[in-house]
């Protein structure tokens, strides 16, 4: 790949649904107002760097099959070559926001300080690009896992030492994500767990990683961070038991250890499935626990079991993906990142583009049909119903945990034939169905 083929691109317009026009929305209409926000505010899609500028189609069985250099020739050249790609690409696709983890933007050195020194390079080089093509930073993050020396965890290394590297790298990616002005900076606990209890003190593990979350807080607010912390769950791949398991986990992690206060969730789409849950139900718990904050955009493939990245295609779990942050009142820090890849044999400049064109309207479609969910009101509607009997006054005592077990006794013998109603899934679903096909 390189800079020149993606210059022969022009930016990509929106045409409707009926063009047959490859390089063109269908559905992604930016300027379109729904709901008294334009789409594009709605949405907030982000570039993911490392798969987007890094990723070369590798896999455990195979070599690259995409040049990710842009044709550069020393490490930092191809480090800018990358960015020059990554801002161009944004802008034909406008596309407002990234997200980075510190060695996307920056190579290696022989050490951390030389690592640090290059990142500095990059990070000026980068905030150059954003003036240039006024593009904003989502949310920042330190890669802990990818090096040898976090093969047993980074926050959670049985080696202090270790755990020392990882909280400068923290650091150093915190004062990036704020200089940048990112709105949001990632804990991606990619080996932040174990494999085996035989050589694993978890108290220890759990108490370090609570310890990390907190300086680094502390740290964030000092320097005057006003962000969201996101956790992103995950449940498996690379570690067999993580500590970030799925929202739920995640969160009583973060509310015994008094942190929900400045911690939110990165939820992505991939990882819930892995979890055995469905996406909408890792948003909906986020949600109802007043955390949810930010979405790695992206699906696997449910015949496989590990974490694919692929490009978003199922508009079912789009739709209603949308519906919860709907309910939730929409994103605020947090956006869209598209934290997908191309299929392996995908490896052209356009189809990168045409990955993200596909990626973009099948969110746009799932909002298009979310706002329609909610205004159709027959779900609601059900659901209200279906609960009505906590509308009383008895059911109200029960929901204000103002009752006890002796008036529940009472009242169960003088009410032993309760009518419990249907609860009608095909119905609901055929809704879901008439609201996404109808013309």
């Amino acid at each position: 790949m390189t800079i020149e083929e993606l210059k022969k691109h022009s930016k990509i317009k929106y045409e409707g649904p009926k063009s047959k026009n490859e390089l063109a929305f269908k559905f992604y209409n930016p300027e379109e107002v729904i709901n008294g926000k334009t789409m594009k505010e709605h949405l907030k899609f982000a570039m993911s760097y490392w798969h987007t500028l890094c990723a070369e189609g590798t896999d455990p069985f195979g070599q690259p099959t995409s040049d990710k250099k842009f044709g550069g020739k020393t490490a930092l050249e191809i480090y800018k070559n990358k960015a020059e790609f990554g801002f161009l690409f944004m802008d034909l696709l406008d596309l407002e926001y990234f997200c980075f983890h510190d060695v996307d933007m920056a190579p290696e050195g022989k050490n951390l300080k030389e690592s640090f020194e290059n990142f500095d390079i990059m990070v000026s080089y980068i905030k150059e690009l954003q003036k240039k093509y006024n593009k904003k930073l989502l949310w920042g993050t330190a890669n802990n896992f990818t090096n040898k020396m976090f093969m047993t965890g980074a926050a959670t290394s049985p080696n202090a030492d270790v755990f020392a590297i990882a909280a400068a790298k923290i650091k150093k990616a915190i004062d990036a994500t704020y200089e940048l002005g990112g709105t949001g900076y990632v804990f991606w606990g990619g080996r932040e767990g174990y494999e085996t209890l035989l050589n694993t003190k978890m108290d220890v593990e759990l108490n370090n990683l609570a310890t990390m979350l907190k300086i680094s807080r502390d740290y964030g607010r000092k320097i005057g961070f006003k962000g969201d912390f996101y956790i992103e769950p995950k449940p498996k791949e690379p570690t067999k038991h993580q500590y970030d398991f799925d929202s739920a986990t995640t969160i009583g992690f973060l509310r015994k250890n008094d942190l929900l206060k400045d911690f939110r969730l990165n939820i992505e789409a991939n990882h819930a499935t892995l979890a055995g849950h469905t996406f909408q139900h890792e948003i909906a718990t986020a949600r109802i626990e007043g955390v949810f904050g930010s979405i790695d955009a992206n699906e696997g493939d449910l015949l496989l079991g590990w974490d694919t990245d692929q490009f978003p295609f199922n508009v079912y779990d789009a739709t209603l993906c949308m519906y919860e942050v709907l309910k939730a009142g929409g994103f605020t820090d947090g956006g869209l990142n598209f934290d997908a890849k191309t299929r392996r044999p995908s490896n052209t400049v356009e189809d990168l583009l045409l990955a993200y064109i596909h990626g973009m309207d099948t969110y746009a479609l799932g909002l298009r049909k979310a706002v329609e969910l909610i205004e159709d009101e027959r779900l609601d509607n059900f659901k209200e119903n279906r609960y009505q009997s906590f509308n009383t006054e008895f059911g109200q005592k029960i929901l204000n945990n103002k009752i006890t077990l002796e008036e529940l006794t009472e009242h169960a013998l003088k009410n032993q034939e309760p009518d419990v109603k249907s609860g009608k899934q095909e119905y609901l679903e055929m809704i879901v169905n008439q609201i996404l096909f109808r013309g």
